[in-house]
């Protein structure tokens, strides 16, 4: 592999940042690459462990670890080492349909079950990936070609996040016909309004649906299959087999007194919202109303917490805090951890770095939540009482629990709270539609190890099926429930 003695030549460099008082005037994405003599360093320093853990994609102490696309990493980085970029993109390609999604938004688990980051900066494979998407793309590499061959066979998608795309794009590919329906008005779920534009830029997306409409993927927005303008039975009755993507799109709310209170929104209303704007006016409005010289409180503090903070701070808010019902995590792994497992360890996002720079203070407290929401005299929110939390042993199920703690209440100001405390899960009014079974958590079941749902014709893929996750995971579920739809409809799969 490539430099036997790269990762004790070069060091862990990452592409530069955007500083945050420059990035924060605008919603642009923010990380820039380095020069591709710089990135083939970075590829260097795959250390050819022989068991390449970043590959794996296997479940440990019920988290991911590696790659779950199976994306051949140690390969990848050496052709970036040896400046191969068409070479590398070919072999990208190979398991993944889509790296210019994952290379902007994925954690990189990749890089957390990294061998050379056991006792040093794992390799920088996210990056060496985006440096190859890129080059791919910019020098005419990427291409979506319609098959030569149809095979008669109709398949339709409802939903068109990532799982929704990735079983689209493979389907197409394979000669079948594939019509993805969409509830919103424009191409993309989750990757278009569950992700602010600043992490992940919609033309990344646009351009990739433009060429797989042109290979023949046909695309129905403001399409709300199971609740108006087509039917379930209008579905069944036209396609051969049907997948049903569309997310884990039912959010978990805050049950406490005063949730009435004008004000309170869920968090992937408000991120949609300010997407949209952005995207109808081609970026020459920006909502300022709804967060300018306002207190703003998130609740949450995944992923999603974290684009509110830093969407808030855009938009003007007078201040940003953000709750966290879970302890701090600790800096380092601790014993309970160990490597190749994630890394439960403490991470300061893009939005917390800009809330400190901005307010000269990190925006996260823990242990905590709401008691009560308080409002004004024509139900406008304007405080919180907050609690403190500390964990507890329940006597009945022996599992932990956060309770709160008696005395602690404090009130802070408040006039915009989001509420990013996750996902249920699949959203009732689309599987009583199809009269599909679902699980305790209202995951679409389907049988074990497979996507066939309790329904004949009808699959199931991505969070809609395994719960709340990531792209990168959704993009392999899309992937997996293709070659499975692909083996009944045809009596195999070359997928």
């Amino acid at each position: 592999m490539g430099k036997a003695t790269g990762f004790m030549e070069y060091k862990r460099e990452n592409g530069p940042v955007i500083p945050e008082e420059e990035r924060t005037r605008g919603f642009r994405e923010f990380h820039e690459r380095l020069p591709l003599k710089e990135q083939q360093k970075q590829g260097a320093r795959c250390m050819d462990c022989g068991v390449p853990f970043c590959q794996a994609g296997c479940m440990l102490a019920g988290m991911m670890s590696g790659c779950p696309l199976h994306n051949l990493v140690p390969e990848l980085n050496d052709l970036v080492f040896r400046g191969c970029f068409e070479q590398a993109y070919e072999r990208l390609s190979i398991t993944h349909g889509f790296p210019e999604f994952t290379s902007r938004v994925c954690p990189a688990l990749c890089e957390a079950a990294c061998t050379c980051g056991l006792h040093t900066d794992p390799v920088s494979t996210k990056e060496n990936e985006k440096a190859v998407t890129e080059y791919a793309f910019e020098h005419g590499l990427v291409k979506e070609e319609a098959p030569s061959v149809r095979t008669g066979k109709k398949i339709a998608v409802v939903g068109s996040g990532p799982s929704g795309l990735a079983s689209a794009q493979l389907l197409n590919r394979r000669g079948h016909e594939v019509t993805v329906y969409e509830r919103n008005d424009r191409i993309g779920g989750l990757l278009r309004y569950g992700i602010p534009n600043m992490k992940l830029d919609k033309s990344v997306i646009d351009r990739r649906v433009k060429m797989m409409e042109e290979a023949g993927v046909k695309f129905v927005v403001n399409a709300n299959v199971g609740s108006d303008g087509i039917s379930v039975e209008e579905l069944q009755k036209k396609y051969d087999a049907v997948i049903l993507a569309c997310g884990a799109s039912n959010p978990r709310d805050i049950n406490a007194p005063g949730r009435d209170a004008k004000g309170i929104y869920f968090a992937v209303d408000f991120l949609k919202q300010v997407t949209k704007t952005l995207l109808d006016s081609d970026f020459k409005e920006v909502p300022y109303e709804l967060a300018k010289d306002k207190d703003v409180v998130v609740i949450g503090g995944g992923d999603t917490g974290n684009d509110c903070v830093g969407s808030s701070i855009r938009l003007g808010a007078k201040s940003v805090t953000q709750l966290e019902m879970m302890p701090k995590p600790s800096a380092e792994r601790l014993p309970g951890n160990s490597w190749p497992e994630w890394p439960r360890v403490l991470k300061t996002d893009y939005g917390q770095e800009e809330a400190i720079w901005k307010f000269g203070e990190d925006p996260r407290i823990y242990q905590t939540t709401v008691k009560e929401f308080i409002k004004d005299e024509e139900g406008n929110l304007k405080e919180l009482v907050l609690v403190s939390l500390k964990s507890e042993k329940d006597e009945k199920t022996g599992r932990m629990q956060m309770i709160p703690v008696e005395g602690s209440e404090k009130t802070i100001p408040a006039s915009l709270v989001l509420i990013a405390a996750g996902f249920l899960g699949s959203e009732k009014y689309v599987t009583d539609a199809f009269g599909v079974e679902t699980d305790g958590r209202t995951n679409v079941k389907a049988v074990s190890g497979k996507h066939r749902t309790s329904v004949p014709g009808i699959y199931t893929a991505g969070d809609m099926h395994i719960g709340q996750s990531l792209v990168v995971r959704a993009i392999a579920e899309g992937r997996s429930a293709a070659r499975e739809v692909d083996e009944d409809l045809m009596g195999y799969s070359n997928l």
